[in-house]
């Protein structure tokens, strides 16, 4: 049975290689052109960038390499240039605050927000098992080439289209409202209200959880006093009580 087990994963693997070739053919250049909207001078370093290192394990090949080196460039170069773009932007707020903006614009949330957005996952090399993940750790890969990608496009073209690269990209997420600048604490504004009105902090109360371990979605609904003002879901109930105080807010009218 492990001879036959050991063959089933090889014959796997083989015709997984198949479908997928081998190095830098894999990826529509020019559709990835479209998405980043930047002109591809060195190929290469765009392999490179979209290789998770589960995908050197297929190739095989001992030159290969992971983009775990242009992640670690592009993450400095992306703390520049939204640095510089919050600089410009904010005229008159202070450095904490800066610093605050700056920290919701690239956490790992965030990067992976706009990985999704511009179809990042469709270009990337990584091992049939890799390419199975769900939830947070397929975020995690995702912000891992988006940064990867600045790096290869600072190598490739210079700081200034790295910097175009952040910018729209950031710029595209603000204005769909995919991300936010603000602090948007919608349990301390409920419990706020809630208690300034004489009933005391909102009860959270979880009603479903679904899906499997590695990607499940919770329901939370929301209680002041004893009436239900919002119902919220999240990928974790932290994410699903904010969503319910959301709704409760605007209930209230207090949004």
């Amino acid at each position: 049975m492990a001879v036959r087990e050991r063959l089933r994963r090889w014959a796997g693997r083989i015709v997984w290689l198949l479908k997928r070739g081998a190095g830098s053919r894999n990826i529509d250049f020019r559709k990835l052109e479209e998405i980043l909207k930047y002109s591809i001078h060195n190929r290469q370093l765009f392999s490179e960038a979209l290789s998770h290192r589960s995908y050197l394990q297929i190739v095989g090949n001992e030159n290969a390499i992971s983009n775990e080196r242009l992640e670690f460039l592009g993450d400095a170069i992306l703390n520049l240039a939204v640095a510089e773009y919050l600089y410009r932007r904010y005229i008159t707020a202070p450095e904490g605050e800066l610093t605050k903006i700056r920290a919701r614009l690239v956490n790992r949330k965030a990067l992976s927000i706009y990985a999704h957005h511009i179809r990042l996952a469709d270009f990337l090399l990584m091992s049939p098992s890799a390419s199975q993940v769900a939830g947070k750790g397929m975020d995690t890969i995702l912000a891992d080439a988006y940064e990867a990608i600045i790096g290869a496009i600072y190598l490739d073209g210079g700081f200034h289209h790295a910097q175009q690269f952040v910018e729209q990209t950031i710029l595209t997420a603000l204005e769909r409202g995919l991300i936010k600048t603000e602090d948007e604490n919608f349990k301390s504004q409920l419990l706020e209200h809630a208690q300034a009105t004489g009933y005391g902090a909102p009860r959270y109360l979880t009603i479903n959880e679904e899906g499997p371990d590695h990607d499940r979605t919770f329901t939370v609904e929301v209680f002041i006093g004893s009436e239900s003002y919002g119902v919220g879901r999240g990928k974790n109930k932290k994410d699903a009580e904010q969503a319910a105080a959301e709704q409760a807010l605007q209930q209230l009218n207090l949004l």
